[in-house]
């Protein structure tokens, strides 16, 4: 006879273990966006054009939507809590690499190797915080890890921006490699290496994403997403070229909106774990409707800051919603399901970023953007409904024909 699977066990007192992967994700997200802002000075420091130094931003997102899936078929036998600190020691490896760079060549590497670490972290931290507490609560651990990146965006960001500008763009990476180190000794410390069993056979997890309503979960997170980053990749010239602001100022609205990104991921969790369905829809329909204002809204420099910050709210609302909802679809075995969640998101800010610069280079122009945008939401929004009536339909047969089955006395 075999033994039971053992069902994981939720922690007692979660929160110091969930501070320390959104710190670890804080780390992360810091990696991944500060590039932007240190971008002309190592462009300049490396001697290579912008568009050259580009492709440390491009080189990161096709990183972890390529490798991520791989990385998690590669260590199926590895513990979690195993594979998280050998994710986060790479991460501080690849920092301080960047940090040693003299050419163009070594940073990219060092870029390459750090977005090896993203996906799969995420992925299977994102199972473990739902772990680590009970089923009606999924949803605000997802948003409390996620709001490393958050908080990354409104504090990191800027942090490692003025250091780069300040002290040069290699002390930037030294900084975030100081963070990750105290992340890693967080995760060591605080992290349960007893929280579940082993990931599920690399089968079983493979032949999940096989299932329909897992890769329509998928496309619906590429989707709602990628509406977002084909207006956000050009809300500066947005701003600035629209709605008038200066460079200054537009610091200072993105900022506004990375409070709404916070705010937006702590309240979508905890809507997902009141009910996933009504905020599925309710937050996809805010974002669409926010998208589709913003060519409105852009006559307006008040208006338009307003539509900035809710566009932050709902867009990061919908997060901790959608991951739920992957894995929820793929729950026999959720770790590769969830890191290919990761690289939809990511793929999908590649291809927003590649429509919305279709989009200005047609005669419908800078203006239009945000009206594709709402159209692509608008799309997930469409499919997130179709799946709803498909799981009630499917949902009715099953009980009819329970009810169809004689009881035996």
């Amino acid at each position: 006879m075999k033994p039971s699977p053992e069902v994981p066990r939720p922690l007692s007192s979660p929160l110091r273990p969930l501070l320390v992967l959104s710190l670890c994700a804080f780390a992360i997200g810091m990696a991944e966006f500060v590039i932007m802002g240190i971008l002309p000075d190592i462009a300049s420091n490396l001697q290579v054009t912008i568009s050259d130094a580009g492709l440390l931003i491009s080189g990161y997102s096709l990183g972890v939507a390529i490798t991520a899936p791989l990385i998690m078929i590669l260590t199926g036998r590895l513990p979690r809590k195993t594979l998280l600190l050998l994710l986060m020691l790479l991460f501080v490896i690849s920092n301080a690499l960047a940090v040693s760079a003299q050419d163009f060549s070594v940073l990219m590497t060092a870029r390459i190797l750090m977005s090896l670490t993203h996906g799969s972290f995420f992925g299977v931290a994102t199972v473990m915080a739902a772990e680590m507490v009970t089923a009606d609560r999924r949803a605000w651990a997802i948003s409390v890890l996620v709001s490393g990146s958050s908080i990354a965006n409104i504090a990191g960001v800027p942090f490692g921006t003025w250091v780069g500008h300040a002290l040069g763009w290699r002390y930037t990476f030294a900084a975030i490699a100081v963070i990750g180190a105290a992340a890693l000794a967080g995760l060591f410390r605080l992290l349960p290496g007893n929280l579940s069993t082993r990931p599920a056979p690399l089968k079983r997890e493979i032949g999940v994403l096989g299932k329909p309503e897992v890769l329509l979960a998928l496309l619906v997170s590429a989707l709602c997403f990628g509406g977002v980053f084909l207006t956000f990749t050009y809300v500066a010239p947005l701003l600035e070229q629209l709605a008038m602001f200066d460079g200054r100022s537009v610091s200072w609205i993105l900022v506004l909106f990375g409070i709404g990104v916070t705010l937006g991921n702590v309240t979508g969790g905890r809507l997902a774990d009141w009910s996933l369905r009504p905020a599925l829809i309710g937050i996809t329909a805010g974002l669409a409707v926010c998208l589709f204002a913003l060519t409105v809204t852009l006559e307006s420099k008040i208006f338009a800051v307003a539509d900035i910050f809710l566009l932050g709210v709902f867009s990061f609302g919908i997060l901790p919603c959608l991951t739920v909802l992957v894995m929820s679809k793929a729950k026999e075995a959720p770790n590769l399901a969830t890191t290919m969640n990761v690289s939809a998101v990511h793929i999908s800010n590649a291809v927003g970023a590649w429509l919305g610069g279709m989009v200005i280079d047609s005669r419908f122009g800078l203006r239009a953007v945000p009206l594709f945008s709402g159209g692509v939401t608008l799309l997930g929004l469409t499919l997130i409904v179709f799946m709803i009536l498909l799981e009630t339909r499917r949902r009715r047969i099953r009980r009819k024909k329970q009810q169809a089955i004689p009881v035996k006395n």
